[in-house]
């Protein structure tokens, strides 16, 4: 497999140090946050990389190449008193034209057209760092509508909590300690029934994007205890990407993640060395 040379970054001088809580929600120290929370924070890349990532999920609609065009009509020609649109064989109702009733259309989707927007290996991993340097940026997550009361963000949690807390009402307490849990109540206040069709094809509810949650182990009684929240989601650090870290491709998630999960993202993105 290639490899990318990530040496020329640029990064802010002095290290990042964040307090890391237990599963009492109290301090339980300092942990310095990797190089990568240190990499510049592009809008252009990061929106650029949400763009590819979000339309290589979508799907290519065409239409029939013979929709509309299966019909006996012909023109009938001049000296009849009628338009030269072509008419049904045996009568005068109109086919075939795109402006007449049943007719083809005029420029029909096609399922080749491009709907996805390429983007190179080296922009996709560096818009995903800088997404991820985003997350502790506390004026970056502010700005994004996001309420909390913590110090310093990103929210580090000790890895025992993941099996320390096992309920929904242990989790809202945890929360409320570190002080996040407020970011949830706006998603709650927040959600309201879609406007237009899309209440009627399974998307009938609109909820604000709350806390993201990188743990090292999504099936752990905390991370089952969370995903019920409104807003949040949960993901691991080998498979986070721009569609988690920027939704709408707008950086500055509010984001909690666990110490192994940090050790975890620290290996995959390795600043100033090689990644591969």
């Amino acid at each position: 497999m290639s490899r990318v040379s990530l040496g020329f970054l640029l990064y802010m001088n002095s290290p990042i140090a964040v307090p890391k809580y237990d599963a009492e929600g109290k301090e339980a120290g300092e942990v310095q946050l990797p190089d990568v929370f240190r990499v510049p924070v592009r809008r252009d890349l990061i929106h650029r990389v949400f763009m590819s990532e979000f339309t290589a999920a979508l799907q290519p609609k065409g239409r029939d190449p013979m929709a509309g065009k299966r019909t006996t009509a012909v023109s009938l020609g001049i000296h009849h008193g009628l338009a030269r649109v072509p008419r049904i064989r045996g009568s005068t109702r109109a086919r075939l034209a795109p402006f007449v009733r049943g007719g083809r259309r005029a420029f029909p989707p096609t399922a080749e057209k491009k709907i996805k927007e390429e983007v190179n290996r080296t922009e996709r991993i560096l818009g995903t760092m800088s997404a991820l340097a985003a997350t502790a940026v506390p004026e970056l997550v502010r700005d994004r509508g996001h309420v909390f009361s913590a110090s310093a963000t990103p929210i580090i949690l000790d890895s025992s909590v993941l099996e320390a807390v096992k309920r929904t009402s242990d989790a809202r307490e945890l929360l409320s300690k570190i002080g996040v849990y407020s970011d949830i109540e706006r998603a709650y206040e927040g959600t309201r029934i879609r406007a237009g069709k899309g209440k009627m094809r399974g998307r009938r509810y609109v909820t604000p994007v709350s806390i993201l949650f990188i743990v090292d182990d999504i099936s752990s009684p905390f991370a089952r205890s969370v995903r019920g929240f409104p807003g949040v989601d949960v993901v691991e650090p080998q498979l986070v990407s721009v569609l988690e870290l920027a939704p709408g491709g707008e950086p500055g998630r509010l984001t909690v993640i666990t110490s192994n999960a940090l050790s975890a993202l620290a290996e995959r993105f390795k600043v100033g060395g090689e990644l591969s």
